[in-house]
C-alpha cells in the first residue's frame, strides 16, 4: 500500500462536504441561489463549523452531480467556489479539496489555495485535469463513474461490481501516474450512488478492503445521505444521518481510509471507534 500524503494512515479521515449549488440532492440552495450568487459569509461560517467539528479535509463543490444533473458552465462553477476557497485557505490549515471534473475549475481552485482535486469521473471527463493537478503539485481523488450524472442511472450493468470498479479505478490511477502525479498523492473512490443500484452500493461498501488491496491506493467512500440509504430505511434525505454513520463505520472497518460526510461531528466519533475496531481485528486462521 502506498504511503498516502492525502489521508494519514494512523486514523480514518472525515471529509466535510460543502456544496455551493442551488440543486444538490441533500443541501442545495443553502449558500447559492438560482444563479451564481454566493452567500460567502454563510458559506465561510459553515466551513469553519465543519473544521471546528473535526473535519480533516473540506470538499468544496460548485456543480451538483446528483442523478440527472446537467453540466454547469465553468465560469459559474468558479464563481461559486473560488471565493470560499480563498477565504478558508487563509484561515485554516485543513486541506481543501475542489470537487470538480473540469481542468479550468480545478486550476482556479488550486490557485486560490486548494491542494486536492476530487474528480468523480476518474479523469475521463476532461483530459487536461491530470496535467493541471500534476503541475500544481496537488493530490487527486479519482472517482468511479460510467457516463455522467445526467445519464449514469439509465443503464447500470455489472457482472462483479467490486472487481469491475477496482479495475476501472486502476486504469484511472494509471492515467494520473502517466500525467506525473506521484502515487502517494493519489486516492480512489468507488463512487457510491454514481451509476450503481442498491445491491452494488452495499457490495462496494462491505468489500471496500478488496478494492483497496486491488488498486494499492487509499480509498475514500462517500455514502452521505444518499438514495440507497433511503431505499433501505424509508427515510427522507434530512433523516439519514444515522444510516450514513452506519454505512461509513462499515466502510472504515472494511478498509476505507476516509469517509465523505455532511454531518462531521458525529462522524468523527464514529470514525474513531470504527478504526479502533478495525485495528483490533484478527486475521482469520
Amino acid at each position: 500500500m502506498t504511503q498516502s500524503t492525502i489521508f494519514p494512515q494512523e486514523r480514518a479521515t472525515v471529509v466535510g462536504v460543502l456544496n455551493l449549488t442551488p440543486d444538490s440532492f441533500s443541501d442545495g440552495g443553502r449558500f447559492v441561489g438560482a444563479g451564481a450568487d454566493l452567500d460567502l459569509e454563510a458559506a465561510v461560517a459553515e466551513a469553519e463549523a465543519l473544521v471546528a467539528s473535526g473535519a480533516g479535509m473540506l470538499d468544496v463543490g460548485g456543480e451538483s452531480t446528483r442523478p440527472g444533473a446537467e453540466e454547469v458552465p465553468i465560469a459559474v462553477e468558479i464563481a461559486r467556489t473560488r471565493p470560499l476557497i480563498e477565504a478558508m485557505a487563509k484561515s485554516t490549515s485543513v486541506p481543501i479539496s475542489i470537487d470538480t471534473r473540469k481542468a479550468a475549475v480545478a486550476e482556479a481552485a488550486l490557485e486560490a489555495g486548494a491542494t486536492v482535486v476530487n474528480d468523480i469521473s476518474g479523469l475521463q471527463f476532461d483530459p487536461m485535469l491530470a496535467g493541471v493537478t500534476a503541475r500544481a503539485g496537488a493530490s487527486i481523488v479519482l472517482g468511479h463513474l460510467r457516463g455522467d450524472p445526467l445519464t449514469m442511472q439509465r443503464i447500470v450493468q455489472f457482472q462483479d461490481v467490486v472487481e469491475e470498479v477496482a479495475a476501472e479505478l486502476r486504469a484511472s490511477a494509471d492515467r494520473a501516474l502517466e500525467a506525473g502525479i506521484p502515487a502517494e498523492r493519489i486516492g480512489v473512490d468507488p463512487g457510491i450512488g454514481f451509476g450503481k443500484r442498491l445491491a452494488h452500493n452495499l457490495d462496494l461498501i462491505a468489500n471496500v478492503g478488496r478494492i483497496r488491496e486491488s488498486v494499492g491506493l487509499p480509498v475514500l467512500v462517500g455514502p452521505s445521505r444518499k438514495s440507497f440509504l433511503g431505499e433501505l430505511t424509508g427515510e427522507p434525505v434530512d433523516r439519514r444521518v444515522e444510516a450514513t454513520f452506519a454505512a461509513s463505520a462499515v466502510a472504515i472497518f472494511a478498509g476505507a481510509d476516509a469517509v465523505r460526510v455532511h454531518d462531521v461531528e458525529g462522524a468523527l466519533r464514529m470514525a474513531t471507534v470504527a478504526r479502533a475496531l478495525r485495528d483490533a481485528r484478527r486475521d482469520p486462521t
